[in-house]
């Protein structure tokens, strides 16, 4: 992708300031951020809300693309506060959806695997039944579904990713990614590593360069007005990520099961095959060397 007007939202964040600094040699990219903070003297910044229409379709006038990462990522945010969360990821992406049909922009939107709620089966395919359950999982839902009506109703170029457990270089938490992040730091102080239940939930975890792969491929497929999973169509127990993070820092660190977490979902795996097919999407990073781009990182 070259020589195209980028806007990113949530620029100033983990995954859009990844998008951000990938695009900047190549693109005029702005972001949009609450935050006043550029990912690289290489972007411009317009600091504003998503919830803001007037912010939003200012800083969508004149880009070819938008890729919308802003949000609140937080399931238990989400819980606690359903309505904040609805307005900055259900109606927030409303306001983009609409800016970009104003200004005919093609928009590449950060849905959630947590639209499937509890899968009933894995890897799960897109057609899987859509029964999120938390307010976070059920905005992302709404999101998705605006993203593919707003093609169908209005010929906006649009294209859903759901994610899985993203993780990588720059990550700031988040539920299942964010546990990476709390291993991590008990394995390297030699604490405890304390993982909730039997640790045989399974995750799907994908490295934020594969994220950003898909990304800029969706942002110039053909296969528009469409859902695709993002992952790695792999899955590992957070029992043995524990034991993975714990031998890469060479740590003595023990292994210790604390409480259920109530309403964990307990196997979680992307069917990625719609994305190899209709996008050319193909996941990089094994789990151990991704763990080490992250590790290295700190």
């Amino acid at each position: 992708m070259e020589h195209s007007n980028v806007l990113v939202t949530g620029g100033a964040g983990f995954i859009g300031g990844h998008i951000a600094r990938r695009l900047a040699d190549d693109n005029d990219v702005t972001i949009l951020d609450i935050r006043p903070d550029a990912p690289s003297d290489a972007v411009s910044l317009i600091e504003g809300d998503i919830r803001d229409e007037a912010t939003v379709e200012a800083a969508v006038a004149g880009a070819d693309v938008v890729f919308h990462e802003a949000a609140m990522v937080s399931v238990d945010e989400s819980v606690a506060k359903p309505t904040e969360s609805h307005d900055v990821n259900a109606t927030g992406t409303l306001n983009v959806l609409e800016a970009a049909r104003t200004h005919d922009a093609r928009v590449v939107l950060a849905s959630s695997a947590a639209v499937y709620g509890d899968p009933n089966e894995t890897p799960v395919p897109e057609t899987h039944p859509l029964e999120p359950t938390s307010p976070y999982g059920l905005d992302k839902l709404v999101s998705d579904h605006y993203a593919r009506l707003y093609h169908d109703l209005y010929g906006l170029e649009t294209a859903a990713l759901r994610y899985f457990n993203v993780y990588g270089p720059g990550q700031t938490g988040g539920d299942y990614a964010g546990v990476i992040e709390v291993f991590l730091e008990q394995a390297r102080n030699d604490d405890p590593i304390t993982v909730h239940g039997d640790g045989e939930q399974t995750r799907d975890f994908v490295h934020v360069d594969d994220v950003v792969q898909a990304n800029l491929l969706a942002a110039e497929t053909d296969a528009v007005g469409e859902a695709f999973n993002v992952g790695t169509g792999e899955s590992v127990t957070i029992r043995r990520l524990a034991e993975l993070l714990r031998d890469a820092v060479d740590s003595d660190s023990e292994i210790v099961h604390t409480d259920p977490r109530e309403g964990d979902i307990q196997h979680s795996c992307a069917d990625i095959s719609n994305a190899r097919d209709e996008l050319g999407y193909e996941p990089a990073f094994e789990l151990d060397e991704g763990l080490r781009t992250l590790i290295d990182s700190i």
